[in-house]
């Protein structure tokens, strides 16, 4: 059993790990740091609370610790706990710069200690699946990816940090993690990134949209995009392939659940109706073919327990150090490329 320090109860910490942790075999959710408040004691009484970060460090049982703080935070809390001797889960982004993520890899591959992002959408049901199409060439040579993340939100989110100037905030940095992993990981590194990073709202101080496009060979293109201004949104994935395509339009319910407390008793959690499911379509001879795929078995519990193998040294971690920096390096190559107007090269 690993005990599992969780430094942060907001929204990210609350309903994206405290959940998923609790529900991971071989993980104890055995401490939470919330500064202020009394929420995390009468969500889980069993659970140690505390002020500060020294506070958790200095519970001895505690391996893993988990940082789900605001963005600005993450690297300075992370050196901390690298520093006294703990694996670290950092959510995303990693860091502020890529630069500071550096150090983080350099710093734990110095102490000895495990470091990893929380790509949890990795293991949306839908993207697994899209794996498996990819992987198996049901589309034939893929063209052209889209990924889309909108929301619909015309209103700033009343004391929401993400929505402040800061080192971090912005859309950019809170929701194009989860979508150049997709692309890194479907397809790896790109020749190139284009992007536009902007303002759509009238009130917005930070941005709140962006368009980046990763180049590949053979003029492959991925195609990443989310807005705040969505009232009916984009489909969530597109593949077009020399032999078909590939549509699905709903979420993976998963965010949407665990946002509102509720973890499925049984079977996967990002278990969709089949109407939800993606369609890929085929022509062959003029005639059209359409099939639904269902979503894969996986849930956000894969991340976890792939971090527990990790830890116990029975398995590789799915999201590396090197992989996380990666991920870094395209959200500065995209601001790069929206603040000069042209294509950055790799």
């Amino acid at each position: 059993m690993i005990d599992v320090g969780l430094i942060g109860f907001g929204l990210a910490g609350r309903a994206f790990h405290a959940q998923v942790i609790r529900a991971t075999p071989g993980l104890r959710l055995a401490a939470i740091l919330q500064r202020h408040g009394n929420e995390a004691a009468e969500k889980y009484p069993d659970v140690r609370v505390v002020r500060s970060v020294q506070g958790l460090l200095d519970i001895r049982e505690i391996r893993l610790v988990v940082i789900a703080t605001p963005n600005e935070t993450h690297a300075p809390i992370a050196r901390q706990c690298l520093q006294a001797g703990r694996d670290v889960v950092v959510d995303k982004p990693f860091a502020t710069t890529w630069k500071e993520a550096v150090r983080l890899v350099e710093l734990a591959r110095e102490c000895g200690r495990l470091i990893t992002v929380y790509q949890n959408r990795r293991y949306d049901g839908d993207f697994q699946a899209i794996r498996q199409i990819v992987a198996d060439g049901t589309l034939g040579r893929i063209v052209r990816f889209e990924t889309n993340y909108d929301r619909f939100r015309p209103d700033l989110k009343p004391g929401a940090w993400r929505e402040r100037v800061g080192p971090g905030s912005g859309i950019l940095f809170d929701l194009a993690p989860h979508l150049i992993d997709h692309a890194l990981v479907l397809f790896g590194l790109p020749e190139a990134v284009t992007a536009d990073v902007r303002v759509e709202r009238s009130v917005a101080v930070v941005d709140d949209a962006f368009d980046v496009m990763l180049h590949y060979a053979a003029g492959m293109r991925a195609v990443l995009r989310s807005t705040m201004l969505a009232a009916a949104p984009r489909p969530r994935f597109v593949l077009h392939g020399t032999r078909g395509s590939f549509f699905k339009q709903s979420f993976d319910p998963q965010e949407i659940n665990l946002r509102r407390g509720y973890v499925p008793e049984n079977g996967p959690w990002g278990a969709e109706p089949q109407e939800d499911w993606g369609v890929v379509t085929t022509i062959e001879n003029d005639v059209v073919t359409k099939r639904s795929v269902r979503s894969s078995n996986s849930d956000y519990r894969d991340y976890y327990a792939n971090v527990r193998e990790a830890i116990l040294g029975r398995a590789t971690l799915a999201v590396t150090p090197e992989h996380a920096l990666d991920v870094m390096r395209v959200l500065e190559m995209a601001q790069e490329s929206s603040t000069k107007r042209c294509t950055i090269a790799w």
